[in-house]
């Protein structure tokens, strides 16, 4: 991927974390989702009091994304931290890694993992989730 694509997903993700709702762990997450025709999804992660109901960033930016009609996609970038302090990599969690499987080649899609513009590392899809479930699985002519 370009860098100045990269750096652009980046901002858009930690210009996210202002959205993030998230007053029980405090921790602030923003994504940014490229598709393939290049236009970046956003989402930031909200949070509820039953726990369960509480919505992942990439989670948010993929489902805006596919709401409009979006299925295609190049790459997310996600970026987070404790009261929004971006010190470390916030991976996708496991669920989110799974809807990624739902709409994304594992072999071509990216995950750019960011604390900031100079700080940041790209892995395919499927390295963060090496035997992943997806369509290809149920498709009974293989």
């Amino acid at each position: 991927m370009q860098k100045d694509l990269i750096e652009k997903m980046i901002d858009a993700a930690i210009g996210m974390l202002e959205f993030s709702y998230a007053p029980y762990s405090g921790f602030k997450v923003g994504a940014a989702l490229l598709a393939e025709n290049g236009k970046i999804y956003t989402g930031c992660n909200i949070e509820n009091a039953a726990y369960t109901p509480t919505n992942c960033a990439e989670r948010t930016a993929f489902f805006k994304a596919v709401s409009e009609g979006e299925h295609g996609f190049k790459a997310i970038c996600v970026v987070g931290g404790k009261n929004g302090i971006l010190t470390e990599y916030a991976p996708p969690c496991g669920v989110c890694r799974q809807v990624m499987m739902e709409f994304c080649d594992p072999e071509n899609f990216w995950v750019i993992l960011a604390v900031d513009k100079d700080n940041y590392d790209v892995f395919k899809l499927k390295e963060l989730l090496p035997f992943g479930f997806g369509p290809g699985n149920l498709d009974s002519s293989k």
